[in-house]
């Protein structure tokens, strides 16, 4: 008897292969297997640690000649304005405070997760894991907000609405100015959530509280960290543009788009990034003007 084929032009999102450890548990049948997978917390973005340009002595150079480059006129595409913000925080200083800023935000989030998991019995809370948007990002990391969970006892009911509790570990980082508040579409919180991330954004930054309490306002974000290495080891002006530059960014105050170069403008809570290709789509979803 001959088989039935299918037609069909639709392609599901794929991303590269990714090695995982494979986790042997009594659990595991033939067709559900455990794996040790990294999970990239979404709408939130903390300091670069030495891991990513190296510790201060390998990042400063670099993040010299970025600045070197944006002021000698190597990066003459760019928008003045965006040059003096981006040249305000290339302090010579600026990769240790990056650095040590970073190392303080994983401190605190492992007493988070340590004071938030622990029951007063000793025991450890599992950890919710809610995936977002894409769900794996092109580095193979589940992209997901966390939580406590609270379902495995009846004796631990799940808290109210409302409630600090059922707070993402997502949400507290940000809202103790530990993370960046960094929502990229399509990978956003709902709208209630949204505006709770917005308003826990806003007040870290204007008290301020955690990174910027304890290295001021002038510390390179995350992304801007990223972008400015991208423009100091760049071969050419336009490989630096396009790599460190790949999203436009909407200001969340009027919901326009200021472009790939004008968040320089916009506060870092009110900043809301989108993926070049993802622009049609995400107009339509969240209408934002241009």
């Amino acid at each position: 008897m001959p088989h039935p084929t299918v037609s069909y032009d639709f392609k599901g999102p794929s991303r590269p292969p990714k090695p995982r450890r494979l986790v042997q548990t009594q659990g595991s049948d033939g067709d559900t297997l455990y794996i040790e997978q990294p999970v990239r917390m979404v709408s939130c973005d903390t300091p670069e640690k030495a891991g990513y340009a190296g510790g201060p002595m390998v990042a400063q150079p670099k993040l010299d000649t970025c600045r070197q480059r944006l002021e000698g006129g190597f990066y003459a595409e760019l928008p003045e304005p965006l040059i003096a913000y981006l040249v305000e925080r290339l302090t010579p200083d600026a990769a240790h405070r990056h650095i040590a800023a970073a190392n303080l935000a994983t401190q605190a989030f492992q007493k988070m997760r340590t004071d938030r998991l622990t029951l007063p019995d000793g025991k450890v809370r599992q950890t919710a894991v809610i995936p977002a948007g894409e769900f794996i990002d092109p580095f193979g990391r589940l992209l997901a907000y966390l939580s406590p969970y609270y379902r495995n006892n009846a004796s631990d009911p799940l808290p109210p609405p409302g409630d600090p509790r059922r707070n993402t570990f997502n949400l507290d980082m940000i809202a103790e100015g530990w993370a960046a508040f960094f929502p990229i579409y399509p990978s956003l919180p709902r709208k209630d959530d949204m505006n709770r991330a917005i308003a826990a954004a806003g007040d870290a930054w204007d008290e301020p509280k955690g990174v910027w309490r304890e290295f001021g306002r002038n510390l390179l974000l995350g992304y801007e960290y990223r972008a400015c290495i991208k423009l100091g080891e760049a071969a050419t002006a336009p490989t630096g543009i396009t790599d460190a530059f790949q999203r436009t960014c909407i200001d969340l105050r009027s919901m326009h788009d200021v472009g790939r170069f004008g968040f320089a403008d916009v506060p870092p809570p009110y900043r809301l990034w989108v993926w070049l290709n993802d622009v049609d789509r995400a107009r339509k979803d969240l209408g934002f003007t241009s």
